[in-house]
């Protein structure tokens, strides 16, 4: 049994928001912030809209690398930094796809798989994380991402491109391609991981 001592002992402070506020985990949050404007913008009929969108799209991509290459530059990565990052990726992917649904650019169905399988995977990492497991990111998934920013692009401008607008829907089956071979991929390379993780804590 602790003593009355141990017991009275004051548990350590929680890491403060403030703390994890540094350059790579604002620009994280930044791009956050600009998926409202880039749906108000995308779904907006004004002149332009597609090279504004455009625009606003691939500004927040970049912060997607910059993030990350300034965080392991600067020994800046945190456990904030590890929460939002992936997340920040799938609120801009997943909000410039149903954006372009509403707007007839891309099939519902594929932008169902596309977002189905960001949840399963994420499903998996927080069960690995409830058992302090690291899933590491894998060379599929960056493929992944690539390839949804460059199909996402595309489609945005698609009706500027003339007779190169097919380059549009074909880039969109290549990132559903590369989406689920990913998505199966990180199931069969982690999820007997993970399971061992809760059958030898559990």
């Amino acid at each position: 049994m602790a003593s009355e001592r141990e017991t009275d002992r004051p548990l350590p402070a929680a890491p403060s928001l403030r703390a994890g506020l540094n350059l790579p985990n604002a620009l994280t949050l930044s791009r956050i912030l600009i998926v409202p404007l880039l749906v108000v913008v995308l779904l907006t009929n004004i002149d332009g809209w597609e090279f504004y969108g455009l625009g606003l799209f691939l500004i927040a991509s970049l912060t997607d690398f910059l993030d990350g290459f300034l965080a392991r530059r600067r020994k800046q990565v945190t456990a904030l930094g590890k929460l939002l990052d992936p997340a920040a990726d799938k609120i801009l992917t997943s909000a410039a796809f149903i954006a372009l649904v509403g707007l007839g650019l891309a099939p519902a169905w594929m932008v169902v798989v596309v977002i189905a399988r960001e949840f399963a995977v994420s499903s998996l990492r927080s069960l690995a994380a409830a058992r302090n497991v690291v899933l590491a990111a894998s060379f599929a998934g960056k493929v992944k991402t690539t390839t949804q920013i460059v199909a996402i692009s595309l489609l945005i401008i698609s009706g500027q491109l003339g007779a190169l607008n097919l380059l549009a829907p074909l880039s969109l089956w290549v990132a559903l391609a590369a989406t689920v071979y990913s998505g199966v991929e990180y199931f069969v390379r982690n999820g007997r991981t993970v399971l061992m993780a809760f059958g030898d804590r559990s």
